[in-house]
């Protein structure tokens, strides 16, 4: 007798064949037969009857280091079908730290990644100092999901040089230090290096964070001490260089990231967004794959769903916030401002504030100066949305006229999207149709109020595949499970097969919707975040054990760390 049987449900295995009927048994954990199960008995059964049955999905760009301590479920991750997330991308993690030092490392995430320090101060117990010891607390905390995890290259500067790594480059002493723990960190269960070259992140007080400081020379050898143990991952959040108009400078920034995977055989990986239509803001992330891969190297790139979009509404953050008058109104209470916007004359001054004056410089996921034709309400969980540009050219209003108006009939509730990247939606079709793209990037754990995409695999799902018709089921299911298990060294998960683990997604492709976002202040010290959750998913599994059914939390906590293959070796 089988401890579970999903009985009756179309099985799209992750493998990119054809859709089948088939019934899947789980037993401790695995999965012990597909096919026709009708005669074999089972102590539960699930009627997957009109559901697909699918591997469970695999984000490999999350930021759930700091989450993890206070969260044994793995919100939102978990609502959206992802049963195994890879943490401490960009170079973000909570290890190595100093004792004395852990200021260091919170001054690193604090603005870059939108984490609330006052919810890592009350959060976390800092029971560790070194990244093995972050894996050995990440392996005893109960969790909902499966994790694994990088070293980040700014925990591990700061660790080796102090203050020192926020101004110098890195000298031979450091360079050994620094390389050691990685070499220590990979044989402890470490997947790999991660590191930023972006000038989107930055420290509260305007600096670059740690990693920033480093050269190529450091970042070749710290690849390369990876390499000499046999392989691992190098994520990197990338350096103008890549987008540049100068075709110099891309040609310098691609070539050096090609040869530095074809001489250590370590992956790369890295997001691939589109900053815009012409050419140069996407096409060159493109030619970095292609040409690794090419080159006997292997890369991987992480493209997202949808428009990569700051969230905006009166609860959280919007783009006037810091412009005179404007700071003044929004320092009140939601019912204060709700009573000085029905004011004609406050109105028509906050409008033309918001309409004339400099917005200064925002950064990564920092609400900016509004582009009326990039910003939608958020109506429903899936476009179409109508732009509030398209709306004050139907209604004859100036777009900031359409914004209040809209955001005071809510009640100040609605949340609204600015797009970022990706903001046209044939590119990132394209882009998502890439042989070597992994659709992820979620940053699930991060910019908690800042944006939502732990949803962008229902969104896939819904708009791309169900909606509109121009991705297959299984090349979606693929390219969320068995491509990204496969690449990261999953090799017991991401294809619904015998003897591997049963992680496991069951859900309606008819119905399958992300939720619309909403605002919660549960994060430790009273912290705000935002919370989104989805329809059209029976079931979650996470070995063996019903995660999530029905949209509601079982109380399991099934989750494991996944170690890296130098740790399982």
């Amino acid at each position: 007798m089988h401890e579970l049987v999903i009985r009756n449900g179309t099985l799209v295995d992750g493998t990119g064949s054809p859709a089948r009927p088939a019934d899947v048994a789980i037993d401790n954990g695995i999965i012990t037969a597909v096919g026709d199960l009708s005669g074999e008995r089972s102590t539960r059964s699930i009627d997957a009857e009109g559901h697909i049955v699918s591997p469970g999905f695999v984000d490999v760009h999350t930021h759930m280091d700091a989450q993890i301590a206070w969260d044994p479920l793995g919100e939102c991750s978990c609502y959206h079908g992802v049963t195994t997330a890879v943490m401490g991308n960009c170079g973000f993690t909570l290890a190595p730290v100093h004792s004395d030092a852990r200021e260091l490392v919170v001054r690193n995430l604090e603005r870059a990644e939108d984490i609330a320090a006052e919810a890592m101060a009350a959060g976390i117990d800092w029971s560790w100092e070194t990244y093995p010891e972050y894996l050995d607390f990440v392996e005893r905390t109960p969790k909902g999901i499966n994790y694994a995890g990088y070293v980040g290259h700014s925990a591990l500067r700061t660790w080796a040089m102090g203050e020192r790594a926020f101004t110098e480059e890195a000298n031979a002493e450091d360079l050994a230090l620094m390389a050691a723990h990685i070499q220590d960190s990979m044989r402890a269960g470490a997947i790999g290096f991660t590191t930023s070259i972006s000038m989107n992140h930055e420290t509260s007080d305007d600096r670059p964070v740690a990693s920033r400081l480093s050269t190529r020379s450091e970042i070749n050898a710290l690849v390369g001490a990876m390499g000499e143990l046999g392989g691992g991952i190098f994520e990197l959040a990338h350096h103008a260089d890549i987008r540049s108009r100068d075709a110099a400078k891309r040609e310098s920034y691609i070539s050096w990231l090609v040869e530095l995977a074809r001489t250590t055989g370590v992956a790369i990986t890295s997001g691939m967004l589109a900053f815009g239509a012409e050419d140069h803001q996407w096409r060159p992330v493109v030619e970095l794959f292609d040409r690794i891969n090419a080159a006997g190297g292997k890369g991987w790139a992480q493209v997202h769903s949808r428009q990569f979009g700051v969230l905006l509404s009166f609860q959280t953050r919007l783009p006037f916030d810091a412009l005179a008058v404007w700071n003044d109104l929004r320092s009140q209470p939601l019912d204060e401002q709700r009573r000085a916007l029905a004011d004609p004359g406050t109105r028509a001054k906050l409008i033309e504030i918001a309409e004339t004056a400099d917005y200064g410089r925002a950064i990564g996921a920092e609400a900016r100066k509004p582009e009326w034709q990039w910003i939608f309400p958020l109506t429903a969980g899936l476009p179409p949305y109508q732009s509030i540009e398209e709306r004050a050219a139907i209604s004859g209003k100036r777009p900031m006229e359409v914004f209040l108006d809209l955001a005071i009939e809510s009640d100040l509730q609605m949340f609204f999207t600015q797009a970022a990247a990706n903001q046209h939606q044939d590119i990132v079709l394209e882009l998502m149709q890439q042989p070597f793209s992994i659709p992820t990037f979620s940053d699930s754990g991060a910019h908690v109020s800042q944006i939502m995409d732990s949803s962008l695999q229902t969104h896939l799902l819904g708009h791309w595949v169900r909606n509109l018709g121009a991705i297959t089921i299984e090349d979606a299911v693929h390219r969320m499970t068995q491509m990204p298990a496969s690449a990261w060294g999953f090799n017991d998960r991401g294809v619904v097969a015998p003897d591997l683990a049963a992680d496991l997604n069951i859900f309606d492709l008819a119905t399958i919707t992300p939720d619309l976002p909403e605002l919660l202040y549960d994060l430790p010290g009273g912290a705000r975040r935002l919370r989104q959750t989805a329809t059209g998913f029976a079931a979650t599994i996470v070995n063996g054990e019903v995660l999530v059914e029905n949209g509601e939390p079982t109380g399991a906590r099934p989750g494991r760390l996944l170690k890296g293959a130098l740790a399982r070796a």
